[in-house]
């Protein structure tokens, strides 16, 4: 990987990844974590370029953010399926409908952010719903949304009917079927898990939720309900533990971006992520909305 290094240094640049990236993305990166996290992160560097490794939305919050930084993000048809299933237009319409917030989940495109009241991550969705004055829009995962109100219980909740296909893949057979080859296995299940999934967790969390509850945890075994690869990165910071992920957890999405592709973006300085003036400016607003509120 000298070649990799040799061109972080010449481009003063850093690399992010997800912790749904392919393990050997996760091992060159300078900061592995969850979407908001490595967007953070950036900023607290003097980094002149991000490799961003994840999917679209991911690099777009990492501009937003760090809008004098260069933003690579090496396949640009790494696009998330579920950001893709609500657009501004229809959501504008909506909101003209039922004159409600919107709260956007932080999957989200910068468009879309950019006619929301409010972001959200996983780990501070029910804080942000219970934050709003009235009822909310709540977009776009739907799972999600019904996490939400279950604590929610006063409040009027539109969900917009999206869903990630990897969460909806996991299966309650599937947890139950680890369950029984692992009977002292805690379960952890992410919020866009199927409600199914949901009721059996012994904690529901976000991936670094899940990564933090796992280490301060008395448990030794772990099943884990979000895309497998987060597993290699419990192992990886927790070799004494065990985690068990559920084999066809897998986004196809993530696994776009290859080495390759990392050290060519880096060669060529492309894909760059760019995004008007406006729809930062617009975006940003409603994220740094949620920041005020806090992570969790």
């Amino acid at each position: 990987m000298k070649k990799l290094e040799k061109l972080k240094k010449e481009r003063n640049a850093i690399i992010l990844a997800h912790n749904y990236q392919r393990p050997e993305i996760q091992d060159i990166a300078d900061f592995v974590g969850d979407s908001l996290a490595l967007a953070m992160k950036a900023k607290q560097t003097d980094a002149d370029v991000i490799v961003f490794c994840g999917v679209d939305f991911m690099a777009e919050s990492a501009k937003i953010i760090n809008p004098d930084k260069i933003v690579l993000f090496p396949d640009e048809k790494a696009k998330c399926p579920m950001a893709a299933m609500v657009d501004a237009e229809s959501l504008i319409k909506l909101k003209e409908k039922y004159d409600y917030d919107v709260v956007s989940y932080i999957n989200t495109t910068a468009a879309v952010k950019a006619v929301s009241d409010i972001c959200c991550t996983s780990a501070n969705a029910v804080k942000v719903v219970q934050s709003r004055p009235d009822g909310v829009i709540f977009v776009p995962d739907e799972n999600l949304g019904n996490y939400v109100m279950r604590f929610v219980k006063d409040k009027d909740i539109i969900l917009w009917p999206g869903f990630c296909p990897t969460h909806m893949g996991i299966s309650l057979k599937d947890i139950m079927k680890l369950k029984e080859e692992h009977p002292q296995a805690e379960i952890l299940a992410h919020p866009e898990c199927t409600p199914d999934v949901i009721d059996i967790a012994d904690k529901v969390a976000s991936t670094e939720g899940m990564v933090r509850y796992a280490m301060e945890s008395d448990s030794r075994e772990f099943i884990v309900a979000t895309e497998r690869e987060l597993c290699y990165r419990m192992k990886k910071e927790m070799p004494d533990k065990e985690f068990y992920p559920v084999k066809n957890a897998v986004c196809p999405t993530m696994k776009k971006i290859t080495l390759e592709k990392v050290i060519k973006s880096l060669e060529e300085m492309k894909p760059q992520i760019k995004l008007s003036e406006e729809i930062m400016e617009k975006a940003k607003k409603p994220l740094e909305k949620m920041l005020e509120m806090g992570r969790g």
